[in-house]
């Protein structure tokens, strides 16, 4: 699917009152539709997350409707194919030719990256409820492009590993995708556990869509580390639990899964291997908290699955997005004010849980939730709260400025403190 249009454009007719005087600019703009450029994946390597961010994103419309102070709301969906260069060239298509008012989306950093390099020109705004590269929101932040509704790479692993060491474990391997979503969960785990006084005793990389994970799994038990710290998404986390238990070291070996491996995305692909399994994320679907516990029955009835990242962070982008728009009254054309807005928000209502509102560089601050997976009385898996890290930042306890003067993560650098 190239494109379709969630709402048909209303067009507004405002005609002059009274004595016949042509309407001010600014009640026209009042009346016009506000048109929403949503970008998403919906054919390559990641379609059926893209599916469900169009899904999350409706929903919330569908549910609230599809008018916002008075003004029509039109979301318009460009396929970016998982593709930098599609990516580009579909928000230059919105933004120009479509003429929407922001921008929403996009799943895969490159692709994120290149519509970022756009409207870093242009000045639109630029929402990111699931891109989660750590410089989008550190070192290279711009201004107009914030991270509502979704978090930075390395966030959700810091207070991971602060957990990791209270239960004991003082030696951990990890094992990760080749890439760089890899390396920063991977670096946010390794230092702030080394600093704790852990061990990171091997780091192993892998090839993305790895078929054959028995050579890292053959050292992996060899090791006598406590526990592994493991960084899959995708076909790779299915393929690593499915291996990782037929290997033998489930109930031997314990895995520290980082948020994505443990997403309803991968689970609803697996069975008793998945159970036990242990992660860190800034959502829960199995938390007892009201508007969470709404929000998962809400969408379990309209799509017949759980809400994976994808639909529940556009889902949430979509209402931080409308309740910035409703505190200015629709005057969404004065970008400066939409963007101090949105800045400001304390979100409180949504599946995220307690209220959320951004730190000063666009990256939410958020209750991280220690989560385990269980299966529920109807036999499907999700995660349950175990423990719940209040207030987490994207830089944990470290100043903002003195954190970015040491480098990104990379393979090269991640953070390990020696002896």
């Amino acid at each position: 699917m190239d494109r379709r249009t969630f709402l048909k454009t209303t067009a507004a007719a405002v005609g002059g009152a009274g004595l016949g005087l042509a309407p001010t600019r600014g009640a026209l703009a009042q009346a016009q539709t506000i048109k929403i450029g949503l970008l998403a994946p919906l054919t390559g390597v990641i379609a059926a997350g893209g599916k469900e961010v169009v899904e999350g994103f409706q929903f919330y419309f569908e549910q609230n409707g599809a008018e916002i102070a008075g003004r029509k709301i039109e979301v318009i969906v460009e396929d970016d194919a998982s593709n930098p260069d599609t990516a580009l060239q579909k928000a230059r298509r919105l933004v120009e030719q479509s003429n929407v008012n922001f921008l929403v989306g996009n799943i895969l950093a490159n692709t994120g990256l290149a519509v970022a390099n756009y409207v870093k020109g242009t000045g639109t705004p630029y929402f990111i409820p699931v891109i989660a590269a750590d410089d989008l929101t550190q070192r290279q932040r711009i201004p107009h492009v914030i991270r509502i509704a979704g978090y930075s790479a390395s966030q959700n692993s810091r207070p991971f590993a602060d957990w990791a060491y209270k239960q004991g474990y003082r030696k951990v391997a990890t094992i990760s995708q080749d890439y760089t979503f890899g390396h920063e969960q991977c670096g946010g785990f390794a230092q702030t556990f080394t600093e704790l006084g852990g061990t990171i005793v091997q780091q192993f990389w892998h090839p993305l869509n790895t078929s054959d994970f028995s050579p890292y799994l053959g050292q992996l038990a060899s090791l006598g580390v406590d526990a592994v710290f493991a960084m899959e998404t995708g076909a790779d986390a299915t393929r690593f639990a499915k291996q990782f238990a037929s290997f033998g070291l489930r109930g031997r070996l314990p895995i520290l899964a980082a948020q994505n491996m443990t997403d309803q995305s991968v689970i609803r692909t697996l069975g008793p291997e998945a159970e036990g399994l242990v992660s860190a994320a800034h959502f829960c679907e199995g938390s007892k908290d009201p508007a969470t516990v709404k929000f998962v029955a809400d969408y379990e009835k309209k799509f017949g699955i759980l809400p994976s990242i994808y639909g529940f962070s556009h889902y949430s982008g979509a209402m931080w997005l409308a309740e910035s728009i409703k505190k200015i009254g629709g005057k969404i054309e004065d970008r400066e004010l939409f963007l101090k807005t949105v800045r400001e928000l304390e979100l409180t209502g949504s599946p995220l849980g307690k209220t959320v509102k951004l730190d000063a560089y666009g990256n939410p601050i958020y209750d991280i939730f220690i989560r385990k997976v269980e299966k529920r009385a109807d036999g499907k898996l999700w995660n349950v709260p175990v423990t719940t890290y209040p207030g987490v930042s994207q830089f944990w306890k470290y100043d903002p400025e003195t954190y970015m003067k040491q480098p990104a993560y990379s393979r090269d650098f991640q953070g390990i403190k020696k002896g």
